[in-house]
């Protein structure tokens, strides 16, 4: 059988060497002996990649569509708040099946320094699983496992800056000028200046500056944070060495590699040093690289910014980048909604995704490991009378508790006093009210909290691409406060949403007379229907529909001979909804069929009507 695939290697970078060589020497001034170690790489990683990888791989390459369709679900976690270390994910494996997910996103799990890790998005060694997790022995050994499953991996691929304690950094703090070539280093203030004229400040409360004096004199950038230097990928070292760090995770298993701070990545003075296109260049070149050694393997952008900064990223049909990437505008609109109860901005976001190419395929979530931001349309949202400060004022009041009335309880991140802004965290569940409910003893309240929680779990999995859940929102678990206590957390609220998984508590998933358990079946059925159903494919037709009422949200979704129309309530009051003509359907949530020109809503209540 080997012989049949003996030019494999050969045949595909052929097909794609032409370009290659162009980018690679337009980018890196007709460097072809770096462009011929760079060939020598793939090679070498292909001729590394074990038999079973390039199994998947083929069977990959031969259905492109395969991560398009309708059964996929997926869960990201910590691996230490999961289950203490990957053997323990081992030994937990059939949670996974249990869970209906077949997708699993395994946050920054490579070796990063304690003090400042930043989360494991400091990377020391991007060939080193941290210590206490296990190894990358480990590692080849869960993705092995899942495979065997159909359960596909995804791991984050911090490109923009490694730790200061990275290697290449010590060295660079040695006096090594290759080493600092690496990065961005400079012996005065006047470059750092003038970059600071038109670049930006990522969290100006927490790094004041793009820049970080050391203590020798010399002057580093560090867009995030000072312990995270910026790598120079005007350097062809930079990005030779970063794509075998990206060839050696995928050589360990993993099947989608998350490009972090993907738009930073190419620095230039005079511009904002965001979004410039020797980066659309660097992202093509990588996933050329992957169709070449490993095309199981799919690249999923992180670009959390507007949506006209998004959509670049998946590139042209011709030339495309990334896979995938974050909904991440839908998912802020989203939580306005559940503050403001008016639709109107989250239908407004579902109009602009329907004029998309119905390839792009985007991660859809309502929680990931990190804070809400406020990145919504104002421009539109002033012609309604909503100025941006006091609109963020009011939902970050709402989500901590403070506005009157309000059941959420999150906590502020990087709040900032002079631009009056700040971002959210907390889970979805005590952001719906389920934790002030748990602790007043509210029976009702907390129906509603967990009607509202399975109310917009519907919403996520009715939208086109892959929905995502964030491990411990299938069984509604509360905020942890206990970072409080933790000298090496206490300062990021985002610790607050990234608590231990209480699989204590996890057990009563099993009693339907639990919120737990409510919440764990509803999702259970939710998967399953809509595996059950082609209506729900990336590639369906879908557009918003008009409902009459401020506070529900109706899409309409159109694949082969199936129409499906879904209406969301966003509000803690029944809704009455009346047709032109009777409706003939079946409610794909209790398999009934009706045939009405009028449909009830509860409260924070749902519909998936399939019409007949």
């Amino acid at each position: 059988m080997a012989a049949n695939y003996a030019n494999e290697f050969d045949r595909r970078l052929n097909a794609r060497y032409d370009e290659l060589k162009w980018l690679y020497c337009e980018l890196y001034q007709n460097d072809e002996q770096g462009l011929e170690y760079l060939c020598g790489l793939l090679k070498e990683y292909y001729a590394k990649r074990i038999d079973s990888l390039k199994e998947i791989d083929r069977k990959r390459e031969k259905n492109p569509d395969w991560y398009r369709g309708n059964d996929i679900v997926g869960m990201m976690l910590y691996v230490d708040n999961f289950a203490g270390n990957l053997n323990g994910v081992i030994d937990k494996i059939d949670y996974f099946t249990e869970c209906g997910v077949n997708y699993i996103h395994f946050m920054p799990l490579l070796e990063s320094p304690k003090e400042h890790s930043d989360g494991g998005y400091a990377v020391a060694d991007f060939r080193k699983v941290q210590p206490e997790l296990g190894t990358m022995d480990d590692l080849r050994k869960l993705t092995d496992l899942c495979h065997q499953r159909g359960i596909s991996c995804c791991l984050d691929f911090v490109m923009n800056h490694t730790s200061d304690e990275h290697a290449w950094a010590k060295a660079a703090r040695e006096g090594d000028a290759q080493a600092k070539s690496r990065y961005f280093f400079f012996d005065s203030w006047d470059i750092p200046n003038e970059y600071e004229r038109t670049v930006p400040q990522v969290f100006p409360t927490t790094a004041p500056g793009n820049f970080t004096k050391l203590p020798d004199g010399d002057i580093v950038m560090t867009t995030f944070y000072p312990y995270q230097w910026d790598l120079n990928y005007a350097n062809p070292m930079v990005f030779n060495d970063m794509t075998e760090n990206l060839l050696y995770l995928a050589n360990a298993g993993i099947d989608v590699i998350r490009l972090d701070a993907v738009p930073y990545i190419w620095k230039e003075l005079g511009t904002p040093c965001r979004n410039l296109p020797q980066v659309h260049n660097i992202v093509r070149m990588m996933r050329m690289v992957c169709e070449i050694v490993c095309p199981s393997v799919l690249l999923l952008g992180e670009v959390v910014m507007e949506p006209s900064k998004v959509v670049p990223y998946f590139g042209s049909t011709e030339k495309p980048e990334c896979h995938m990437l974050y909904n991440v505008t839908t998912m802020a609109s989203t939580w306005n909604t559940v503050a403001t109860r008016d639709v109107s901005l989250l239908r407004r976001q579902m109009d602009k995704l329907a004029e998309l190419p119905h390839n792009y395929v985007f991660l859809n979530y309502l929680r990931c490991h990190d804070d809400i931001g406020w990145g919504l349309d104002y421009d539109w949202l002033k012609e309604r009378w909503m100025e941006e400060i006091p609109h963020k004022r009011y939902l970050n009041d709402y989500f901590i508790g403070k506005y009157p009335g309000s059941v959420s309880r999150g906590e502020l991140y990087n709040e900032d006093q002079i631009l009056q802004d700040a971002r959210l965290c907390g889970t979805t569940a005590s952001l719906c009210g389920i934790e002030a409910a748990v602790y007043s003893d509210d029976e009702a309240a907390l129906g509603l909290a967990v009607d509202a929680d399975i109310m917009l779990h519907a919403y996520m999995f009715t939208q086109s691409g892959i929905p995502v859940i964030y491990s411990g929102d299938e069984v509604g678990q509360l905020n942890d406060y206990s970072y409080h206590a933790d000298i090496n957390k206490k300062f990021d609220s985002r610790y607050l949403h990234r608590g231990r998984f209480d699989w204590k508590l996890a057990e009563k998933r099993k009693d339907p007379e639990t919120y737990q358990g409510s919440i764990f079946s509803a999702l259970r059925k939710l998967e399953e229907t809509r595996a059950a159903n082609e209506v729900f494919m990336a590639q369906a037709e879908f557009y918003p529909l008009e409902t009459g009422s401020p506070n529900v949200l109706g899409i309409f979704r159109q694949y082969g001979a199936q129409n499906l129309l879904a209406f969301f309530n966003f509000c803690g009051e029944e809704c009455v909804l009346r047709f032109e003509q009777k409706l003939t359907y079946i409610d794909l949530m209790t398999g009934e069929k009706h045939h009405t020109d009028a449909v009830t809503l509860a409260p924070y209540g749902f519909l998936w009507a399939l019409e007949q």
